[in-house]
């Protein structure tokens, strides 16, 4: 593996700071982005800590998005379950030309005179997952017992990346502009 200041070297020095600044294994982090870019010179980029409960433990998880000239690179980082010191790293490669829906959602407060952001979503799809809601399929007769099957949507899954002010500070701002420029970049 290579060393991390050579890792770091190959990354721009605010990309570095931000990995570095959530102090979620940084090394781990700066490697993964580094071998998803292979090289390739990185444009934009979002980072993303978050820490869930389930139940009495804490689960941390940490995304990164790195747009290039043709790829969005899509590091996800989790760690490990109940008391394995471990961390799972995915490294995901998708070519702009292949994204098929950038969406930005923003929840304004006081909207009319746009006093600020409460929360904001960045939905990319691609068609790598789907999303399968199924339930009972029924006629408009009260008293019908019989079987009408099944009825669904499916939904594409690919990723979505979810900050508030509240919980994420400045870096809820800054998912609403590097989903404007994605959008931008993939036409």
């Amino acid at each position: 593996m290579p060393e991390l200041q050579d890792v770091e070297a190959n990354l721009p020095p605010t990309l570095v700071a931000e990995i570095a600044e959530c102090g979620f294994y940084p090394s781990l982090v700066a490697e993964s982005v580094a071998m998803g870019l292979a090289g390739r010179e990185p444009l934009d980029f979002l980072v993303q800590h978050e820490a869930t409960f389930a139940g009495h433990e804490l689960h941390r998880h940490m995304t990164v998005l790195v747009r290039t000239a043709a790829q969005l690179i899509i590091v996800h980082i989790d760690e490990g379950e109940g008391a394995r010191d471990e961390a799972l790293a995915t490294v995901e490669t998708v070519a702009l030309r292949s994204i098929d829906s950038v969406v930005v959602t923003r929840a304004m407060r006081e909207p009319e005179r746009r006093a600020g952001l409460n929360e904001a979503w960045l939905t990319i799809v691609w068609g790598a997952a789907r999303r399968v809601d199924l339930g009972p399929a029924a006629c408009e007769d009260p008293n019908c017992e019989a079987d009408h099957g099944y009825t669904g949507v499916i939904q594409p899954d690919d990723i979505t990346v979810r900050m508030s002010p509240q919980a994420d500070g400045d870096n809820a701002r800054r998912l609403v502009a590097f989903g404007s420029r994605l959008q931008g970049a993939i036409g």
